[in-house]
């Protein structure tokens, strides 16, 4: 017998791609119901007394904690006051940062002279460097900026230098070719063909910043969330501070998320 070939409606998807928007659909709901089912269980820990309360408060007593700091204002002053420090240390840093990685990638001269200092200080621990910022710029404002702003500055650095290096070459001679001016090598081929690792570079140093901003705000603060933090520790109050390193979590994944919608927006062409 001669078997006859399944006939498949024209315009229909094949099985295995029907199944795969539902696979993925469920995935998704586990990843989002997973931290609710935590948080369930830690509120029913807590108020059973698994969980001591004056180690871990539940869930709805930080809740409330936050609520407060919300209605009498201290947490939108404290976070204006901390957004202002992690914003003037981004840009100082990563305009310090990306700079030096344009200049030392595209001069090897810069690259022998520039590179080994940078690598000797990156290789310190910047949160280290704390006491010294202190003795050097005193306790106001301007050593967690100018900590923030070291942090920053290498991840961009690093990327930066390794993104136009990895430039196609091909398009360096298509520009000596045309007779490209540096100005218009760095405008029209380097900075597009970089931009992609520079953007990930800024999300790295996004991280760093919060997290350094987490230590500088814990010495010496008078304003900021850190400051939050040390008054809470002052009264015993676990839950704010809790509610505020959430909070300082909650901010960094908003900046993260926010640098990946502008990654996916800069970089439509290459999908």
């Amino acid at each position: 017998m001669v078997s006859t070939p399944t006939r498949t409606t024209i315009g229909s998807a094949p099985p295995a791609a029907v199944a795969r928007p539902r696979k993925q659909r469920r995935w998704a709901v586990i990843r989002t119901s997973s931290p609710l089912v935590l948080l369930g269980l830690w509120q029913l820990f807590s108020v059973t007394g698994l969980i001591p309360q004056d180690v871990l408060p539940a869930p709805q007593l930080i809740f409330d904690a936050g609520l407060q700091l919300i209605r009498n204002g201290k947490l939108v002053e404290a976070l204006e006051v901390s957004g202002l420090r992690v914003a003037e240390g981004l840009l100082l840093g990563g305009v310090i940062g990306v700079a030096l990685g344009v200049i030392v990638g595209l001069s090897r001269w810069f690259e022998a002279t520039v590179d080994p200092p940078l690598q000797m200080v990156r290789a310190l621990p910047h949160l280290g460097l704390i006491p010294l910022f202190i003795l050097w710029f005193g306790i106001g404002e301007l050593p967690k900026v100018l900590l923030v702003a070291l942090g920053v500055s290498f991840p961009l650095y690093l990327n930066t230098v390794s993104a136009i290096k990895q430039v196609d070459p091909k398009l360096l001679e298509t520009a000596d070719v045309l007779g490209f001016s540096l100005w218009q090598r760095l405008r029209t081929i380097i900075l597009p063909s970089a931009a992609p690792q520079v953007l990930v570079g800024l999300r790295q140093s996004l991280a760093i910043a919060w997290l350094t901003l987490i230590v500088a705000e814990q010495i010496n603060a008078d304003k900021g969330i850190g400051f939050l933090i040390n008054n809470a520790r002052d009264f015993l109050r676990i839950d704010i501070i809790i509610f505020c390193l959430v909070i300082y979590a909650l901010l960094g994944i908003g900046t993260d998320a926010i640098v990946r919608a502008l990654e996916h927006r800069a970089l439509r062409y290459r999908t």
